[in-house]
């Protein structure tokens, strides 16, 4: 039995196909195919079912996966000790929103940049379902996301965050009217916001539907840095968390409509899965993270999350 072998097993059971698996390896499929073929020949049991195109574990696959995993995970972890008084050098896959990659990536990867020189990081921006998807198939290293408060067996969450999600307009658009507003008054202004069903949008429409009120918006798009320059050049309204606002509500270029009776709040998290041995690469990224959200709180720079959206302002000059 060879490690490769062991690879391209996990492989393809995490990602349920041969031609998927071949492809992230690098491999032909039909050396995928070889390499299954004989590993259940050496182990003289039938590791997955194969229906047409598509596989699935039998029992014995399923056993055999969870050693294989543990014995990767070993490997992984032996050589990262025999490495570890070196310069880091191993490369990180992050998952992550183009929200959060645009609003709190770049200082973490300039960070990298200056004292981790060698490490290769690949950014993957996707929505949280397919995050999750990836994680599962041992795609990523880590994921950094926006979304309600998850857990799984098979994940460790090291780093939680909550984070409130904010009305927003520019204050030239909105003139001298009161900032402290019903949702009602809103609906029939220009929205601009993301794509219907994603994370902090299911929020707003569940807000909304629990008010039995329903807005069409101007312009449905899943980049917010799209959405926020939009506001600022044609004025309007939108729907977002509060760390993608804030730079623009320190220039005073947006401002924060304090909705009655609303108050939304999602978490940041960051995951990876147990499967994987935690490198030391992985631990400097989520340390890092960590440690802008510490530098930002003493600023003042984190919001408070206390609800209120007025509050939140002050929070952005104020130490929490």
């Amino acid at each position: 039995m060879e490690f490769r072998q062991l690879k391209t097993f996990v492989t393809a059971a995490q990602m349920e196909s041969f031609s998927r698996a071949a492809q992230e390896l690098g491999y032909s499929q039909s050396a995928v195919t070889v390499q299954i073929r004989l590993l259940e020949e050496e182990l003289g049991v039938k590791l997955f079912d194969r229906l047409g195109k598509r596989i699935s574990l039998t029992a014995q696959g399923r056993r055999f996966l969870k050693q294989s995993l543990q014995i990767l995970k070993e490997v992984n972890q032996a050589k990262e000790t025999a490495s570890q008084e070196g310069e880091m050098d191993n490369p990180l896959h992050i998952g992550t929103l183009e929200s959060l990659c645009s609003a709190k990536l770049p200082e973490v990867l300039s960070y990298f940049r200056t004292h981790h020189p060698k490490v290769s990081i690949k950014i993957t921006t996707a929505t949280p379902a397919r995050l999750y998807e990836m994680l599962d198939q041992n795609l990523l290293d880590l994921i950094y996301l926006l979304d309600r408060s998850r857990s799984n067996p098979e994940w460790e969450k090291v780093m939680e965050k909550r984070e409130p999600i904010v009305f927003v307009t520019p204050p030239d658009w909105w003139g001298e009217r009161p900032l402290q507003v019903k949702i009602e008054e809103l609906t029939d202004k220009p929205f601009f916001l993301t794509e219907k069903n994603e994370n902090y949008r299911r929020e707003l429409d569940a807000f909304l539907e629990a008010h039995n009120l329903q807005l069409t918006p101007a312009v449905e798009i899943s980049n917010t840095d799209f959405i926020i320059r939009q506001l600022k050049e044609s004025g309007g309204i939108s729907c977002l968390p509060f760390f993608a606002v804030e730079e623009s509500l320190r220039k005073g270029e947006l401002t924060v409509l304090e909705v009655e009776g609303m108050k939304m709040e999602m978490v940041r998290q960051i995951f990876y899965h147990k499967s994987k041995w935690k490198t030391r690469e992985m631990e400097e990224f989520i340390r890092r993270v960590r440690g802008n959200m510490e530098e930002n709180r003493e600023k003042g720079g984190e919001s408070c999350g206390n609800g209120s959206s007025s509050a939140l302002l002050s929070c952005c000059s104020t130490p929490c």
